[in-house]
């Protein structure tokens, strides 16, 4: 693996071990395709959002997930924030809590 992941916030990383099962199992094998391949990594699997900011696009039979990350110095990547996804056009108040916490590490 060439990068690690990191989690802005412990709540972060149990929430997502939460989801569904056929998410968070989507979710982890995006994570792996990340740690390995970093910004190399597009659609499907994750989304450059702009400014530095992606999103992971998980998703299964259950649902949709999304986590939003940034890289950091080094190859760390930081899981600023995540959440199953309820209507089609991503939430703003997800993303400006996403970009709030982005600027916080950066």
């Amino acid at each position: 693996m060439h990068y690690e992941i990191e989690y802005f916030h412990p709540t972060i990383e149990t929430d997502i071990e939460k989801w569904p099962a056929s998410i968070k199992a989507d979710y982890r094998r995006i994570s792996l395709l990340v740690m390995e391949y970093g910004p190399q990594v597009r659609m499907p699997h994750t989304k450059a959002m702009g400014g530095g900011l992606f999103e992971m696009r998980p998703k299964g039979r259950d649902g949709i997930g999304r986590a939003f990350y940034c890289y950091v110095k080094g190859k760390k990547i930081i899981i600023l924030h995540s959440f199953i996804k309820k209507t089609q056009k991503t939430p703003q108040k997800e993303l400006r809590l996403a970009l709030k916490r982005m600027q916080e590490v950066q």
